[in-house]
């Protein structure tokens, strides 16, 4: 772009650039540069919404092939080979670990983190964070229950390490984890300040959703399945509920706008 600091003569002739030509250039192209910029964002919430969309229906679809599968010999063979796999590290020290780790995935644990989490995000005045980590985790519990009442699965009877209560599909610790800590992976998103705190930070909620869901597998209390289909109803679950908080946002940007 030219301006009015470098130009004196016009390179398509030998007159004088004015002020006048300056003005006009400047408005030629800062109307190419917001064209620009328009059309740069325009892409992004293209890809945005693609990504959305793909993310959303990858995880629809392996969840209905899992439940089109659950009276299938073929898919408890698989999952009896992973269960062998598991358990085959079987071991008094690590099983003490394993349970105590498993409580990172239960009912009360994650209670009283999103109470913490709600808490603090309160007090830095994030309203809107707030009601989503309480909406995500606590309607997203009430979903679980939901679906293992409608598929009524019973747990599997092969080396059960602990006793659990419940249905077992799709697995409760694995779909409450992908909620709890994927909700704080899209915090630390949100709110990091620097992009080192936000790829440590995704990277251990990440660590923290598959080794719950290991767990279950190695206390033999549910199928691979019922963790695989529990992380995708949960991943569901969480694309919703921040689309609804972006929807949020978006009206009230809107009301406030027509307020001005």
């Amino acid at each position: 772009m030219q301006t009015l600091a470098n130009i004196v003569y016009s390179r398509s002739s030998s007159r004088v650039f004015t002020i006048e030509h300056w003005v006009i250039e400047e408005k030629r192209n800062g109307e190419k540069y917001r064209r620009m910029i328009f059309n740069h964002i325009r892409k992004q919430k293209i890809f945005y919404w693609f990504a959305i969309i793909g993310c959303i229906s990858l995880f629809l679809f392996t969840f209905i092939q899992l439940v089109d599968a659950l009276d299938e010999s073929e898919l408890l063979a698989y999952e009896m080979i992973v269960i062998n796999f598991v358990q085959s590290f079987l071991r008094p020290q690590l099983t003490e670990i394993i349970i105590a780790f498993t409580f990172l995935g239960s009912v009360p644990w994650i209670t009283i983190g999103t109470i913490i989490a709600v808490v603090i995000l309160l007090y830095k005045k994030k309203m809107d964070l707030a009601i989503l980590m309480a909406a995500a985790n606590l309607f997203g519990g009430l979903f679980n229950l939901l679906l293992k009442w409608i598929f009524k699965r019973e747990r599997p009877d092969i080396q059960p390490l602990i006793t659990e209560a419940g249905f077992s599909f799709p697995s409760g610790h694995s779909m409450g984890s992908f909620i709890f800590y994927g909700t704080i992976a899209y915090l630390i998103v949100l709110l990091a300040e620097r992009k080192l705190f936000v790829i440590i930070g995704c990277f251990m909620m990440g660590l923290m959703i598959l080794g719950i869901g290991l767990s279950r597998i190695y206390l033999g209390v549910h199928y691979p399945s019922d963790v695989l289909a529990g992380f995708s109803a949960g991943a569901v679950w969480l694309i919703v509920c921040a689309l609804f908080l972006k929807l949020y946002k978006y009206r009230l940007k809107r009301r406030y706008r027509g307020m001005m």
